[in-house]
């Protein structure tokens, strides 16, 4: 459990001030101490990919959008992909074996991640303690040179190799899902 998680329960909807479990800071420094060369890009806070173009034609590499999601059992799941790579949420549930996907709410992201909306990122998954959520990278994704993500906020955007955010995901012990989601794309 990172050193920075507040075991008091925080209800999201009154008390959006309350400190993230992980710090953007302590994320770097794990980076930094597992030897993962990266590129730390601070910025005004985005919330969308379409309010991120700007400031993500400054920053090479591929940028990402990241959906979390909860099927119809209540199994989640954090999926992240290219920003224009198009999905069909019903052709992804296929795709990945669950059942319908809705979008989780945030009180689930924060209860399950340690983020709020804006800020989702495969890094979240260091929260996942329980290890409630599945990761689901896009497998295309990651045959990228660089990949851009937010570190857990949305005013800063971290690049790196993908095999980099393998290597992260290992020493947290986090196995994810490479998928191929061209099956998933709306006809």
């Amino acid at each position: 459990m990172p050193a920075e998680f507040s075991p008091v329960p925080v209800n999201l909807s009154t008390d959006m001030d309350a400190p993230l479990p992980t710090s953007p800071e302590s994320l770097i420094a794990r980076l930094e101490t597992l030897g993962l060369s990266h590129t730390v890009h601070r910025h005004a806070a985005v919330f969308t990919v379409a309010e991120s173009e700007k400031i993500d034609a400054q920053i090479p590499g591929a940028h990402t959008r990241n959906m979390f999601l909860k099927d119809k059992k209540g199994a989640m799941f954090l999926v992240t992909l290219r920003h224009d790579t198009p999905i069909d949420l019903k052709k992804l549930s296929d795709v990945l074996g669950a059942g319908r996907f809705s979008f989780g709410s945030p009180e689930r992201l924060w209860d399950h991640l340690g983020v709020r909306p804006g800020s989702v990122t495969p890094f979240a998954i260091i929260n996942d303690t329980a290890k409630t959520v599945t990761l689901v990278l896009e497998a295309g994704m990651m045959e990228e040179e660089i990949v851009n993500f937010h570190p857990l906020v949305n005013t800063m955007t971290v690049g790196l190799r993908p095999d980099d955010l393998l290597t992260f995901l290992q020493a947290i012990k986090v196995t994810p899902r490479l998928v191929d989601l061209s099956a998933a794309a709306p006809d």
